[in-house]
């Protein structure tokens, strides 16, 4: 179970590129969660996958030399929906409707936690480099929180004039 669950079900064992794989699939899986119980459920889903990666990834990697093998994409799933957790959010708050989330925000939900996970900036980057069980979900969290407030900068920077030109 625990290799299923580090693996995604599976989704770890694609290539190339099985991280963005995994970050392709948590989006499809965060848009039908947004779809079928609005923010509420999408957060639900986020600290429930950030509990059972931190649970079952030592355990998956236990005797391992490298714990942050490229097979383990749960980390990818919890920073990949934290990162949807800020627009979702947005929409829960305007009080629009769980099958409404529109594409440019996942889409820059997505783009910026791809960006964020691989290039690794300061923080995302210390907890890469902290290595060991704990590092494989920090990186990827502080990597989702990072992309969730970039999408909601782009977002602000696109609106703000519309509503200006607007009034």
């Amino acid at each position: 179970m625990d290799r299923l669950l580090s693996t995604w079900f599976g989704a770890g064992f694609l290539r190339p590129a099985s991280g963005t794989w995994a970050s392709a699939i948590a989006v499809v899986l965060g848009l039908l969660l947004h779809r079928f119980g609005h923010f509420p459920l999408l957060a639900i889903a986020t600290i429930a996958v950030t509990a059972v990666g931190f649970r079952v990834v030592p355990r998956y990697t236990a005797g391992m030399a490298d714990p942050d093998r490229s097979e383990i994409v749960i980390d990818e799933v919890a920073g990949q929906w934290l990162a949807l957790c800020f627009p979702s959010f947005g929409f829960w708050m305007m009080g629009l409707p769980a099958d409404n989330f529109p594409y440019p925000g996942w889409v820059a939900a997505f783009v910026f936690f791809r960006l964020f996970d691989i290039w690794k900036p300061w923080l995302v980057g210390r907890a890469d480099r902290e290595g060991g069980v704990a590092g494989v979900m920090k990186d990827d969290l502080w990597a989702g929180l990072f992309a969730g407030i970039a999408t909601m900068i782009a977002a602000a920077a696109f609106h703000i004039p519309m509503i200006l030109a607007a009034s």
